[in-house]
């Protein structure tokens, strides 16, 4: 394959390389170091993999008896290439009798020291080749087109070494001394028993996923080829002509680069360094090599060193507890996860974070590190799910035995125990004044599991009551009280989560403030949120429950994201709506059941963040191209790829779609309009449904919204054809004509009619400023403005935005009512407006505060900035960018620049 030889660099599409119609990666195991002083993180992959059937000349018995390739090479969903024939494991795997010494003289084998297996001495050695975007071995020409070609997403990464990994010692620890088993490749028919040993027996399969990837290279000591170019890396075994025939486990020893876009190198609000993915649109193929396309689902070990006084947070499915790293200034943190996903959903933290707790200590309250925070290190054992040395030399043959015996497949989590750990924080609900009722039998739960095999916690009768999963909050120690806030409104969310979506999908929840140059207000992941310190409660007087309303909000739409987005997930990218439209559509809902409002209250404020949705929308789609209005820009074509396995992502290179939010609102809306068609409840009774059927796999909007209609099919004799839903929302730019009729009946309701009264007072107090003299003194007329909530705020600065004049004296006024530069930063946001577009020059400190603190909103304010052509708040906007330059998100940096300089 030539580098990037297929690629149209004229478009702003992103490429999805990886040929995983042809082979798949079922398990990762990275070895890593975070190295702060070069901005790098260095280290290995070890990837094992699985041929997909029908593809090569070689037939089944190639691989020896026991080991069988796919059945299911077309499938899309979790179980794609998934062996589930357990009775083939115990051919190759009998007589696991053997003594501890076996296993010590295979590790005395493997054992290597943390230079050489990251070999960096080799990375170190790289010429001026390292800054470009084609890299090959140099025995790379010698194979042939012939050869078969492994290709990974990759991109930033400067790789050193790919090597096959010789897994004899492992597999001989378990393989059979009978003579009479033959096998043209035991290694390939070791590994592929291995990936399919089923879910009860996940512990011992990662243990041995673990001794495997610490296993030497092959036997030769020769490297296999590899070619890397802008965006993959390419690998070849010489000779090898078939996925079939092709090394099962292979490492990859790399480095990342300082300005790679799968991680963020900044500082914390304490001005402490750090790292973190940052949910860029080329995902972690600048952290590993891997397979982005979503069909490959995998699952993963991972073991970070870092800095003794930094914490590790990941996607994980156990807290982990740090244990020293010999006699380096490093701790070990290791975290792992069972059940399949793709590559994207990787998520790793590295930082001085400290816990928040229910009150700060005063040590931390001083900026003085606490002496028993989160890293604290564990000298005599490891924590759960991380295996020590002495655990993997020695106990393990017994436990190992068990593994391939050929235990008959189920799903279920087998030995995945709950924990009670006290660093988690376990809420009672009864105490917090939370409801207690269990909706879990409101739907049938007869529906079995339809996705591959692994610990599924839908299963498990323990799961479906735990209303609220272990949780903990992190940040910087600046702000360490205000997330407090976060740490008291999370058990009211995962409740109320739990009372509208069923069972959590993960087994616990770690929450992180990231740097203010995080590029939105949230991010979900496994196990992990990140969460900008502008949803932070406001905690200002006056600000009163307003002061929760985004952070709550924001909350509930991470914690959506949990079933609709990570457990369920869009099999082709461009359907980002099922992802965020679900989450937007859940959040109010999710909120609503977690204030206790009342059917009422509820559909009144639902209808009043409809409105602001809709003129956010309409805005949006007025001033964008029509190419990114689109939910479904593939049409018929959605979720094709090409013979390998390889897309592209459409739009996903294009800087504008980053800021854009139509697949969030117009997402939100077609949900608002499905609902309206069968009943608010009858659809979220149907949205539980529909997660116990699809939880644990990749679907499309047709996967959706066929399952609505046959479940109602009073929709299609009302016309509600999938072509008709297809053609109306997903296929065409602009605005469907029921969210035309509905939008007025929106701006028509209690709330946003007690809006306008209030903005009619305003105006009215404007228009009377205007025409008197400067030097008499003015009575101002006594008004009283009512109280509103957070969301009416916003609707009448919106609205009050829409007003060519207003007087200096009746921004003022507005300013000190409702204390508007301590409002939540959605307010901030419009108030900031307002003060730009009236050149309320005493407001100027809270444009420049929005803009330092608040970076992830604040983009299009540098142009409301430079458009006036006012030269102070041209100045403004330059001072602003100078002073968050280096810690501004490289995409929103980009935009920001094109406006100011």
């Amino acid at each position: 394959m030539e580098p990037d030889k297929d690629l149209n660099r004229d478009t702003d599409d992103l490429p999805l390389r990886a040929n995983t119609n042809h082979i798949l990666v079922r398990h990762y195991v990275l070895d890593l170091t975070v190295n702060f002083d070069r901005k790098v993180i260095s280290g290995s992959v070890v990837l094992f993999l699985e041929p997909c059937s029908g593809l090569g000349t070689k037939a089944e018995d190639d691989i020896g008896p026991g080991a069988r390739t796919l059945e299911a090479g077309g499938s899309r969903d979790v179980s794609v290439c998934r062996s589930r024939d357990m009775d083939t494991v115990e051919d190759g795997t009998k007589g696991l009798g053997e003594t501890t010494t076996r296993m010590e003289k295979m590790f005395g084998a493997s054992e290597r020291d943390g230079a050489e297996f990251q070999a960096l001495s080799a990375v170190g050695s790289q010429t001026a080749a390292e800054t470009e975007n084609i890299q090959s071995s140099h025995s790379w020409e010698t194979t042939s087109d012939g050869d078969f070609t492994l290709v990974l997403d990759c991109c930033d990464l400067d790789v050193s070494k790919v090597e096959e990994v010789d897994v004899t010692s492992v597999s001989s620890m378990v393989a059979s001394e009978r003579s009479d088993v033959s096998s043209v490749n035991p290694q390939a028919a070791f590994i592929q028993n291995l990936i399919s040993v089923p879910s009860s027996r996940w512990r011992q399969k990662h243990q041995l996923f673990l001794l495997c990837s610490r296993a030497h290279g092959a036997q030769d000591g020769s490297s296999l080829h590899f070619q890397r170019d802008r965006w993959s890396l390419q690998v070849r075994k010489k000779g090898v002509a078939t996925p079939q025939e092709f090394p099962r486990a292979l490492r990859i020893c790399y480095e990342t680069r300082p300005t790679g876009g799968s991680v963020r190198w900044t500082k914390d609000q304490d001005n402490r360094v750090c790292v973190y993915t940052a949910g860029s649109p080329i995902n972690n193929r600048a952290l590993f090599p891997c397979q982005e396309p979503p069909v490959a689902m995998s699952t993963w070990h991972a073991t970070v060193r870092a800095p003794s006084e930094c914490v590790v947070l990941m996607s994980g499915e156990e807290q982990t507890v740090p244990t020293e790293d010999g006699d380096t200034p490093f701790l070990i943190w290791n975290y792992y996860v069972t059940m399949p996903m793709p590559a994207s959903t990787f998520t790793l933290a590295v930082g001085h974070w400290h816990q928040v707790t229910a009150e700060i200590p005063p040590a931390l309250e001083r900026g003085v590190r606490a002496g028993a925070h989160c890293s604290k290190i564990a000298k005599l054992g490891a924590g759960p799910g991380e295996w020590t040395e002495a655990d993997l030399r020695s106990g393990l043959v017994s436990s190992i035995s068990e593994v391939v015996k050929g235990s008959s497949l189920k799903t279920g989590s087998g030995d995945q125990t709950t924990r009670s750990d006290s660093a988690f924080c376990y809420s009672s609900l009864e105490d917090e004044g939370l409801s207690v009722t269990d909706y879990s039998g409101m739907v049938d739960d007869g529906i079995c599991c339809s996705h591959g095999d692994y610990p599924c916690r839908f299963t498990e009768q323990l799961a479906r009551s735990q209303r609220v999963i272990p949780h903990r909050v992190f940040g910087p120690v600046c702000l360490l009280q205000k997330a407090q806030g976060v740490l008291k409104l999370l058990p009211q969310c995962l409740a109320a989560a739990h009372t509208v979506l069923g069972v959590h999908p993960f087994p616990r929840l770690d929450v992180l403030i990231v740097p203010a140059g995080f590029s939105s207000l949230g991010m979900a992941s496994p196990h992990i949120i990140f969460l900008s310190q502008s949803v932070l409660y406001a905690g200002s007087l006056g600000s009163g429950e307003n002061g929760l309303s985004l952070c709550g909000s924001r909350m509930c739409h991470e914690i959506a994201h949990s079933w609709f987005g990570l457990v369920i997930g869009a099999r082709d990218w461009t359907e980002e709506w099922i992802s965020e439209g679900f989450a937007t559509y859940l959040e109010d809902i999710i909120w609503a059941q977690a204030q206790h409002l009342s059917l009422q209250e509820t559909a009144e404020q639902s209808d009043l963040k409809a409105l602001l949705r809709w003129r956010r929308l309409s805005d949006e789609l007025q001033n964008s191209e029509e190419a990114l209005q689109i939910l479904r820009p593939n049409m018929e074509n959605t979720g094709q790829a090409s013979e390998s396995g390889s897309s592209t992502v459409k739009h996903a290179l294009n800087p504008d779609k980053t800021f854009m939010q139509v697949h969030y609102l117009k997402g939100y809306f077609l949900l608002r309009f499905l609902a309206s068609q069968v009943g608010e409840q009858q659809f979220i009774d149907f949205f539980r449904l529909f997660v116990k059927k699809y939880h644990g796999q990749l679907i499309l909007s047709q996967d959706f919204l066929r399952m609505l209609l046959i479940t109602f099919p009073s929709m299609e004799r009302k016309g509600l054809t999938l072509s008709a839903i297809y053609a109306d929302w997903l296929d065409r730019p602009g605005i469907p004509k029921w969210l035309y009729e509905r939008s007025a009946v929106w701006s028509q309701t209690r709330l946003v009619e007690e809006v306008k009264a209030e903005v009619v007072k305003w105006i009215l107090l404007s228009q009377s400023h205007q025409g008197k003299g400067r030097k008499r003194k003015r009575i101002e007329p006594k008004v009283n403005y009512k109280e509103v909530m957070s969301d009416q705020l916003v609707m009448l600065l919106e609205l009050l935005l829409e007003e060519e004049e207003l007087s200096t004296a009746t921004v003022r006024a507005l300013q000190r009512t409702y204390n508007l530069q301590n409002q939540d930063a959605e307010v901030q946001h419009r108030w900031c407006e307002l003060v730009v577009k009236h050149a309320y020059t005493r407001a100027y400190r809270d444009v420049e505060h929005f803009l330092v603190h608040d970076q992830a909103m604040g983009v299009y304010l540098y142009g409301e900035l430079m458009v006036q052509e006012d030269p102070e708040q041209q100045a403004l906007a330059r001072r602003c960018l100078s002073l968050v330059t280096e810690q501004m998100d490289q995409s929103a940096r980009r935009v920001v620049e094109e406006m100011v300089l």
